[in-house]
């Protein structure tokens, strides 16, 4: 139950990380331009994600690897994996476009909050056809009419917001 607690609010700080990201790097474009502001989050992004990587690398030296990384499907011998799926390397490539479309949607007419319940859409529509599919891996799971009783005023809200 705490893990499931602890869970969804770590989805909502990342949902207002999100949306301070989209800000910040927005307002960067507004003075430079997208793609630069993308080239300086992505920097920053990865120069956090090293000292993150040596945090943990420091932490958990001299403990085993074993069960603490889950994977799904991919085979592993010892601590190697092999076998990757091609699509496993390209995680950052929605991340760059995400910055660069924000840097210039937040800038328009629509502003912050119509850019973020656009890409609120977005997600619900690519999460839902993901899960009906299975796709990247993940457990299929059917969409059912019941599911549209929880999608529809989170769409509502959105179109509220955004044709407002």
């Amino acid at each position: 139950m705490l893990k499931q607690v602890s869970n969804k609010l770590m989805a909502l700080l990342a949902g207002g990380l999100l949306a301070l990201m989209i800000e910040i790097n927005s307002e960067l474009a507004f003075v430079n331009s997208p793609i630069q502001a993308s080239w300086i989050a992505h920097g920053v992004g990865a120069f956090v994600a090293m000292c993150l990587v040596l945090i943990v690398a420091f932490a958990f030296q001299g403990h085993k690897r074993n069960g603490l990384v889950k994977t799904k499907g991919i085979k592993t011998k010892g601590t190697k994996t092999t076998g990757l799926p091609y699509w496993l390397y390209l995680g950052g490539l929605p991340g760059a476009l995400t910055v660069v479309l924000a840097g210039i949607t937040v800038n328009s007419d629509i502003g912050l909050s119509g850019t973020l319940s656009s890409a609120l859409i977005g997600q619900i529509i690519f999460g839902i056809i993901s899960d009906h599919f299975g796709l990247f891996g993940s457990q299929k799971k059917p969409f059912v009419a019941a599911d549209l009783l929880k999608v529809l005023p989170v769409l509502a809200g959105s179109f509220i917001i955004i044709f407002t």
